[in-house]
């Protein structure tokens, strides 16, 4: 990073090539100019889309804010090479917040506030192109001021909305023009009208949520009056030189959802009403089929826009799990759509596109849709990161900037897993002289297991980008290794990253022939007979039984995911006939009869992902996996596994489960054995990811710490932990919370 000459010879070359107006050699169609017409031309194909990413501050009175931390966010990807960007969601009066004193423009005071974004992103790039979005939550909104089409409350809201009188839809028309003005006048270059995944405008549109018998609702003609009109009335407030993206839920994955020629009817509608571009929105957020988790193929949808491309004359953008540039660029070969969108990929890595263009696609650090740091922190109200890269939306405080002169350390780190990768490639990239020591014959650590796991093919994708990094800032790897204290007294310090290992379970029976270990499993391949019981449901225990209710080692690429597969196994029509998209699902059956057993009264997988854990149930549900909570472990024989079941009542239940194999995922404990011997010497020593604290397997922890360990190892006292500081917008979600379930009875 720090070397004389950053840029390869041969990306130079590739850039001279672009001046002159030459296709891109690799990615040609991704690198290919978008006219826009009176809006301006786009540099490339490249949309980053809209996240909630907890920047977008708002304030409770409606006042001005400091928006700093969005502005570094947004130039750092601007800076990176993306063409157009959409902010997260703003809303165009109170009672569109997303969640209490959430983002607004309503006033010139919130408009002004954002441009600090804008002028830091045009002074990064001046040819980057930057929307804010405009979101009205509708009943999803997370307050007591929610409103909607109609008085119906949303399976994953709080609270039962407000249904807006005909003057009230007439005002919130009217609110989305201004807003759109107003983010004009702060120096955006359009806006995108959030039209999907079942906010409010999504409610007007489908029978589902709009009960309406007023000019409103009735016929699709009346119900997709709403939409129409807001676009109608933002671009005569805008003028024809601004840029206007309308979000248009092409595949809503609901019962009672939009048929395909309303989607056809509104997207031409839209383009009559003044749209610059349409992006793809797939679902709602209350459907029951995975869209952007990592179990989803790499673009699974684009189909979907293909459809609509002879249907429109304006630049479509497919979207969804587009997350490489060669999968973008696949896209647009295919003619499946005019752009990508990609937003998560740029929490990843800000300079994607960047890289892609100067041929350091081996440097990208791939996002693995995993949810954990970026969406799991919106719900929760913590400012939204990202699991793989701990910088994104934390580039005002988590600066890794080269280490003063004089200040280099000789630093060992003992563990080449996700925590000690963070910091090896963090310390060295800051200057720091980095050695890793592993006894195993490859770096990744626990992420060797996890990539095995049908689902997390992504994995292998964080696994080559460290190998790319470790090589590229030159640190020592030492695999095959294992070290003593003794072995490490020539380094100024020393990181221990060493992991956990499993922790046995106290119970009789627990040496038996037939017990695993889930190491035994995913690491070393034992055979596994087709009757298992499982013990424990966490994390691990549910990725145990995904791994062995299919048949075979399933250690397959993320490119090799099948599409038509993934959307027989959820009832998705791939032929978007059906209403909703919906269709009967095609399930396969089980390579083995799986019991997933838990200690703890109640849902299974409780702790799993806010946005993750119902895709992980619903998988092993399908898979006729049994899932028993409230057990004791009494022994185990040749006869199985003896429980005793005790329901909420109180009342036990004996029972043998007569399997092949029980399989143990009963937590960790820290591997610290290095550490008394290295303070003995009087050494500095660190401790990170699971060797610091065990828990459940958290990568996003382990990656967190290790990160933020490196960018202040210099003035670092020894033992010192790092970690992430949640924020007070937990505490918000909290109280607003507990005010719902007082005012409408909740448990």
């Amino acid at each position: 990073f720090f070397s004389p000459l950053r840029t390869p010879i041969s990306a130079m070359f590739r850039h001279s090539l672009r001046r002159l107006g030459a296709a891109h050699p690799q990615y040609p169609n991704l690198f290919k100019p978008l006219d826009l017409g009176a809006a301006g031309t786009l540099k490339n194909r490249v949309l980053m889309g809209s996240m909630h990413s907890g920047l977008e501050k708002g304030t409770i009175f409606g006042g001005s804010t400091d928006l700093t931390s969005m502005g570094k966010f947004f130039a750092a990807r601007a800076e990176g090479g993306v063409g157009l960007m959409v902010t997260g969601g703003v809303a165009p009066n109170r009672q569109g917040w997303v969640s209490p004193f959430a983002a607004k423009m309503s006033n010139s005071s919130e408009a002004q506030s954002h441009e600090v974004v804008t002028g830091m992103v045009h002074d990064a790039a001046p040819d980057s192109k930057i929307c804010m979005q405009i979101l009205h939550s509708g009943r999803y909104g997370y307050h007591p001021l929610a409103v909607s089409a109609s008085p119906v409350k949303s399976p994953i809201g709080w609270f039962t909305p407000k249904e807006l009188s005909g003057a009230e839809v007439r005002g919130t028309i009217e609110d989305y023009a201004t807003c759109a003005k107003h983010a004009k006048d702060a120096g955006y270059d359009g806006v995108e009208i959030m039209g999907s995944e079942g906010y409010l405008i999504n409610q007007f549109l489908v029978e589902r949520t709009n009960k309406r018998r007023d000019e409103w609702g009735g016929s699709y003609e009346n119900r997709m009056k709403f939409p129409v009109e807001i676009v109608k009335a933002v671009r005569e407030r805008v003028g024809d030189d601004f840029i206007i993206i309308y979000r248009l839920s092409m595949l809503d994955l609901v019962s009672d959802g939009s048929s395909w020629p309303e989607i056809v009817a509104l997207a031409s509608a839209i383009e009559s009403a003044g749209a610059t571009i349409i992006n793809t929105g797939i679902g709602w957020h209350e459907a029951r089929v995975p869209t952007i988790v990592t179990s989803v193929p790499r673009a699974a949808f684009s189909w979907v826009t293909k459809k609509l491309m002879k249907e429109v004359n304006i630049p479509l953008c497919a979207t969804n799990r587009i997350n490489m540039p060669h999968v973008a660029e696949q896209v647009l070969e295919r003619g499946d759509a005019d752009m990508v969108s990609m937003a998560r990929p740029f929490l990843a890595d800000a300079n994607l596109v960047k890289k892609a263009e100067e041929g350091r696609t081996e440097e990208i650090n791939t996002c693995i849709g995993c949810n954990q740091a970026c969406l799991d922190h919106t719900f929760k109200g913590i400012t939204a990161s990202c699991l793989v890269n701990p910088v994104a939306c934390h580039e005002d405080e988590l600066l890794i900037e080269p280490c003063a002169p004089g200040s280099e350390m000789d630093v060992a780190v003992v563990g080449a897993g996700p925590a000690g990768l963070a910091f090896a490639t963090t310390a060295a990239e800051r200057g720091h002289r980095v050695t890793m020591y592993d006894q195993a014959g490859e770096i990744g650590g626990q992420f060797n297991m996890a990539k095995a796991i049908p689902g997390k093919e992504e994995f292998h994708e964080t696994i080559r980008y460290y190998n790319t990094m470790l090589q590229k800032h030159g640190v020592n790897v030492k695999l095959n290794t294992r070290v003593s204290a003794s072995d490490l007294k020539r380094h100024d310090g020393v990181v221990v990253a060493t992991g956990v290992e499993p922790r046995t379970p106290p119970i009789p029976g627990i040496d038996h022939p037939k017990v695993l270990s889930y190491i035994d499993v995913l690491r070393h391949k034992k055979d596994v007979g087709k009757d298992v019981a499982i013990i424990g449901a966490g994390g691990i225990g549910f990725d145990v039984a995904e791994y062995l209710v299919h048949s075979g080692d399933m250690d397959q690429k993320a490119d090799d995911v099948d599409v038509g597969a993934y959307m027989e196994e959820w009832g998705v029509d791939i032929t978007n006939e059906a209403r909703s998209g919906l269709q009967e699902r095609k399930l396969h059956s089980p390579a083995r009869n799986i019991t997933l057993l838990q200690r703890k009264q109640g849902k299974l997988g409780a702790g799993l992902g806010k946005t993750t854990g119902w895709v992980h149930r619903a998988n092993l549900t399908k898979m006729d996996v049994k899932m028993i909570g409230g057990v004791t472990y009494d022994k185990i024989d040749d006869d199985g596994l003896h429980i005793t079941i005790k329901d909420k009542k109180g009342k036990e239940t004996k029972q043998v489960l007569n399997v092949d194999n029980v399989i143990t995922c009963a937590g960790q404990t820290p591997l610290r054995e290095l550490c008394d011997p290295l303070e003995e010497l009087g050494m500095k020593v660190w401790r990170i990811g699971g060797a610091e604290e065990a828990g459940e397997l958290d990568a996003k922890r382990a990656i967190d710490m290790g990160t933020r360990l490196a960018a202040k190892l210099e003035g670092a006292k020894a033992g010192e932990v790092f970690t992430m500081d949640p924020g007070g917008g937990a505490k918000v979600i909290e109280f607003f919370r507990n005010y719902r379930n007082k005012k409408e009875g909740v448990a």
